[in-house]
């Protein structure tokens, strides 16, 4: 049986488009006609495939949706299977609850477990919308009987990485707004305030402040050489574009990014934070220390820390200890290090790895909501001074003219 998505029209509801579940185009269409539609269009769907770190930079926006939408139907599906429902049922329950795409997905996975294929399979099927971790925690789940249970860990780690993701950027949103909005009334400003101000002042040949002076010639370069100030921000931009979507140019700036004083270390310790929380979930399952790694090298987005991972599997795969092999990458702080070797040693690393990630989240949601408050008033109190040096600069002349007047 196959997923078909259709383009129908209906007396009643008027245009439509879905997905059906048929063995051939044939049935599909005459399940649709018994429906009282007239179809327009019917294709089969199918899985997308694609590895790697080159999928990665091709991924769009839309698939960000399906991988939300995911982590939704994992919450569930751990939820139906632990009370007890089939798996053929809960996915066709699931895909009931849907619509569009992502219903499409769902119903190719129950179309393949009917046909006698393993979950995980089927999800490999379909690395758009699953990734590794989600793969290798369902084919730990189904090989133990453990299913609802890895399921479970694999939805709350995706739930915990939703609500880390961004948190640097969110707090940062607000500074972020008043800035562009005041740079924006700045131009504002130089462009068409301050030249009809000034203009008739220098053709009455009278002499301008200092300040005045200043911000008329800023003025004229920016009614002047705009284009080419545009022009560069936009040959900027694309070269900026351009180097991010190669492995090095994404790797310099990541590695410029950590050097940032401040802002560097919060960005490492949100990567850390995701790290920690993957070989832990992993840990759990009963996926052995060397494969963990693995598989959180390729849900690590730092390139950076990423090679500090391999550098790491390679080092334990020849038989170095966990936390020598992680000091010596000389990406991970000395507090990581300290909580390999004492989990090493304990045999609760993935209990360690948990209580870090706790640390370091809390730490990274404090410092971030600290910087963002040190950063709205100072934000205001700059731009507050260009504006008030952009108005004592237009006022003055006209000030001492009066004064001359006089």
């Amino acid at each position: 049986m196959a997923v078909f998505t259709y383009k129908a029209s209906d007396s009643m509801a008027g245009d439509l488009t879905g997905s059906i579940a048929a063995d051939t185009p044939r049935q599909a269409r005459d399940l649709l006609r018994e429906r009282g539609l007239v179809i327009r269009d019917i294709s089969e769907s199918k899985p997308s495939h694609g590895s790697g770190d080159s999928r990665a930079q091709r991924r769009p926006l839309r698939l960000r949706g399906l991988r939300h939408q995911s982590t939704i139907f994992i919450r569930e599906l751990s939820t139906l299977l632990a009370v007890g429902v089939p798996l053929l049922e809960v996915l066709q329950t699931i895909a009931d609850q849907h619509s569009g795409r992502f219903k499409t997905c769902v119903l190719l996975l129950r179309d393949r477990v009917a046909a006698g294929s393993s979950l995980a399979s089927a999800m490999r099927e379909q690395p758009d919308v699953f990734d590794e971790l989600a793969v290798n925690l369902t084919e730990v789940g189904e090989d133990a009987g453990t299913l609802d249970s890895s399921l479970e860990r694999l939805a709350e780690f995706r739930e915990r990485a939703d609500q880390l993701r961004g948190k640097i950027g969110t707090a940062l949103v607000y500074p972020a707004i008043v800035l562009i909005t005041a740079t924006f009334a700045s131009i504002f400003l130089m462009t068409f305030v301050v030249p009809r101000i000034i203009e008739p002042l220098v053709q009455q040949g009278q002499q301008l402040p200092f300040p005045t002076r200043v911000i008329k010639g800023a003025s004229d370069f920016l009614v002047s050489g705009w284009w080419l100030i545009a022009a560069l921000l936009f040959l900027l931009a694309c070269g900026f574009a351009g180097a991010m979507r190669t492995n090095r140019g994404k790797l310099a700036w990541q590695k410029f990014a950590l050097r940032i004083p401040i802002l560097g270390e919060l960005i490492r310790k949100q990567a850390i934070v995701r790290i920690c929380i993957v070989l832990s979930t992993l840990l759990k399952s009963g996926i052995v220390f060397v494969r963990a790694l693995q598989i959180a090298q390729r849900t690590t987005n730092n390139l950076v820390l990423r090679d500090a991972l391999a550098r790491c599997e390679r080092a334990v795969t020849a038989g170095e200890e966990i936390s020598d092999a992680i000091g010596k990458t000389g990406a991970f702080p000395p507090m990581v290090v300290q909580i390999f070797s004492v989990g090493q040693q304990s045999g609760r690393l993935e209990e360690m790895l948990d209580r870090l990630a706790v640390g370091y989240d809390q730490q990274v949601q404090t410092s971030s909501q600290r910087i963002a408050a040190i950063l709205e008033p100072v934000v205001i109190l700059f731009l507050a001074g260009v504006v008030l040096f952009i108005v004592l600069a237009t006022v003055l002349p006209i000030l001492e003219a009066g004064n001359a007047i006089q």
